[in-house]
Formats: C-alpha cells, structure tokens, sequence
C-alpha cells in the first residue's frame, strides 16, 4: 500500500506551521497536545520522512516538511475554497470574505471599502493577505483568496478585472534632504540621488532615467513599502511610491512630491477567477467596490 495522507492530518500538519508549535496547534485544533504529537509521528512514519527538526524552542521544518507545507496550503487553499462556493450561496448577509492586497493598494482601498459595505452587511468578516503582486495572484490561483488586489501586470484571460484610473508615482524623501520645486520633482533632480525603488517600476524607471541622459544612483531595490519608509526616515535615500501610499506617511520627517518631467504613473487591479462561483457576500462586495472606486472596467 502506497503512502497516504488525509485531509484531517494535512489541516494538523498546517496549524502546528502556522502555530509555531506543538501546543498552541492543539489548542487551535481542540486536541490534546499528546495527540497531536502521535498524529504527527504517525504520519512522518506513514510518509518515511521527517517534517520537523526536532529540540528547537519553535517548529522548524526539514526540506521534505518545507515541502510538504506548500503543497498543503494550496490544497486546503483549493477544499476550503470549494465548502465555501457551495455553502456561502445565499443573502451573502455572513460569511467570510478573503482578499489578498499588496500594501499600498490595500492601504488606499480597503479601509473605506470595508467601513462602507459593514454598514450593509455587519456580519461579514474579512481574512485580508498581504505580500507583493506574483504571490497574491498565486493565492488566488489555489483559491486560497477570492479577491486580488494588485498593480501585476494581470491577463484577463483566465480572470474578471476591474481597474481604478492611473495615480501618479511620488518620491518620498527626508525633511533634512528636500529635493524639487514645490510639490513636484523633476526627474533629472534624482540624478545622483540615493534612490529605492520597487521592483515592479524598476526596469520602466531606469529607462526614462537613460533618456535623460544618466544612470540612477539605486541603492536598494525593495518591494516592502513600509521598509522603504522607515529606510527614508533614516535618511539613506529616497523611495518611490505610489500617491495613494501618502496614507503610509504619518511621520512629519517624511515629505512625497509627484515626479513630473516625465510624469510616472501606476494603478490597481481587482481581480478574482473567471471560473470561480463567488460568494455572495463576495459579489456584494466587488459591488460596493465598484460603485465606489471604478470609473473604467477591463472589457472581456
């Protein structure tokens, strides 16, 4: 008989991850801790292999656990997703909605977007993931997620889209080190600058820089909004980020000016599975979504 594993031990592998360890996965599960440890012996020697590396404070993974949990996740991702098209078809008035954003778009749209529909729908409860744009659009893939939020290039072949207007890209830069001319900074003033860039703009960036006649002075190449600010409020350099990212910037150190000469722009994308049966909860809210947000939607 060859090696099995079920659904059950795969969500008692999952929490004892995503736990850190043995006893709070137990508690999460409502097993006792001594179970759940035979649980997992049973199944390394069910698999011949071992997940975890044993005498350490917190769960660390072996290479075969490492890969074990990432199949896992996006097999629970799949049987979770599909026990909520079937059971969430209905008023939509509760249930769970699970969205996957990058940083800077979830910061401009979720907190109003949320405030909005819970004064519809109170009993609506939100799982929100964050990470940069490939990884969101992996999440939603493996149904972990049924909304994406990303400024990913996104084909819409395989997905519905919708997508807010350009907003401009600003440079965020120190009060010490203040570069450009009132509200604005041309980008021949970067020359030399101490730049962070995400990587997402980085190769667009680099080319409208050669245009111009130099080579920027790119010090790091960071995708972590939050990161890069705190990078800026040491002053190591400056950081490009989307206008919508101004909410990030509650520090008064911290000063954004749009770059004009050329103007650079951006925008979001809101997107979730061509072949996925929505919740309802999920439908109302890319409703309120668009009603709104959208000005323009991707035609199909």
């Amino acid at each position: 008989m060859g090696q099995t594993i079920g659904i059950k031990d795969m969500r008692a592998f999952f929490a004892i991850v995503e736990e850190g360890n043995i006893s709070h996965a137990a508690q999460r599960l409502g097993i006792a801790q001594p179970a759940l440890s035979r649980q997992m012996k049973h199944l390394e020697e069910n698999l011949g292999v071992k997940l975890f590396e044993r005498g350490s404070r917190r769960i660390r993974l072996t290479e075969a656990g490492q890969v074990l949990y990432n199949r896992v996740e996006s097999i629970l991702g799949m049987v979770d997703g599909t026990v909520r098209e079937i059971t969430e078809i209905g008023s939509g008035t509760k249930g769970t909605i699970r969205i996957g954003t990058i940083t800077t778009s979830g910061a401009m749209i979720l907190p109003d977007l949320i405030a909005e529909f819970r004064k519809t729908y109170p009993d609506v409860t939100f799982e929100i993931w964050e990470a940069e744009g490939a990884r969101i659009i992996e999440l939603l893939d493996n149904r972990i997620i049924e909304i994406a939020i990303t400024r990913t290039q996104v084909d819409n072949t395989n997905y519905d889209l919708l997508v807010l207007p350009n907003e401009p890209l600003v440079m965020v830069m120190n009060s010490q080190n203040v570069c450009g001319t009132g509200d604005t900074i041309r980008l021949a003033q970067l020359k030399d600058k101490p730049l962070i860039i995400p990587l997402r703009w980085k190769s667009n960036f680099i080319a409208a820089c050669k245009k111009l006649g130099f080579d920027p002075n790119i010090i790091c190449v960071s995708d972590s909004i939050v990161q890069d600010l705190l990078m800026v409020k040491m002053n190591l350099g400056m950081a490009m980020i989307p206008f919508s990212g101004k909410r990030l910037l509650t520090d008064g150190d911290l000063i954004y000016k749009r770059i004009v000469e050329p103007e650079m722009t951006t925008h979001t994308v809101v997107a979730w599975l061509k072949n996925q049966t929505l919740s309802t909860s999920c439908k109302n809210f890319i409703d309120t979504f668009k009603r709104m947000f959208v000005r323009e939607k991707i035609s199909l």
